[in-house]
């Protein structure tokens, strides 16, 4: 850090410190604080879109059929049904990392990671902009402070005020362009965002329908009367669910 830079840090933390003690008046724009909200919210919630967009494939490519085989000894009769379900289930691994891990990356997680790298960018403008304010905040009180209390130099308010008036030129231009950015940044999260969501559930239905093909095919290593006794089953647990009348099922 220059210098100069280490100077005007320590005034802006001065002014900050001023402001809370209420010796310096502090610009208060209700607008611009809404737009940095609101996007705050957004930069949030895309970077845990990202994050559990990143984690989603992996759950789909669990590893539980790894441990079905302890389950069975070889000299039971399930034994081979437990080894057929662990193949299946590698099977479709084997074909999610195959087919689906490329077409999810291009079409849901990259999409949303480049959406989230706008955030940075947007951030040091925003702090830029409050430096700037800052800046004209403090300008503007020597201004008044010498309107108060004229000085014997009488140049010394004109230059105060040629000051705070190019601290407020170079704050505005920045206000402006983030009251103008923000929104329409917001605005665009959701025609960029429609094409990623609509991959993302045409992915899951693909992989949903090749799990079923997969283990439907099991299905002829089971008695034909399995499946109905599993039915009859689960459906007198939910009765007696619905009996305890905590759970709200109809």
């Amino acid at each position: 850090m220059s210098w100069s830079s280490f100077k005007k840090t320590v005034g802006r933390t001065g002014t900050k410190i001023s402001q809370k003690i209420g010796t310096i008046e502090k610009t208060v724009d209700e607008n611009f604080d809404i737009e940095e909200q609101r996007f705050k919210s957004l930069e949030l919630k895309c970077e845990k879109l990202h994050k559990e967009a990143r984690g989603y494939l992996d759950s789909m490519r669990s590893k539980i059929a790894e441990t079905i085989g302890h389950f069975y000894e070889d000299s039971t009769d399930k034994s081979l049904v437990g080894n057929k379900y662990k193949d299946a289930i590698v099977k479709l691994d084997h074909n999610c990392r195959t087919f689906l891990d490329e077409p999810y990356r291009q079409t849901v997680t990259e999409p949303i990671l480049r959406f989230c790298t706008y955030f940075p960018g947007i951030n040091e403008t925003i702090k830029r902009r409050d430096n700037k304010l800052l800046d004209y905040d403090r300008q503007r009180a020597k201004v008044r402070k010498l309107v108060d209390k004229p000085s014997d130099d009488p140049n010394k308010l004109p230059r105060a005020e040629q000051a705070a008036n190019e601290a407020n030129e170079l704050y505005e231009s920045l206000n402006s362009q983030l009251c103008k950015e923000l929104p329409n940044l917001i605005d665009l999260r959701v025609p960029y965002l429609d094409p990623t969501f609509e991959a993302f559930v045409k992915i899951q239905l693909k992989f949903c329908q090749e799990s079923y093909d997969n283990l439907n095919s099991l299905q002829e290593d089971f008695p034909p009367n399995n499946e109905r006794q599993v039915e009859t089953k689960v459906e007198a647990v939910l009765q007696q669910m619905r009996d305890l009348a905590i759970c709200g099922m109809g």
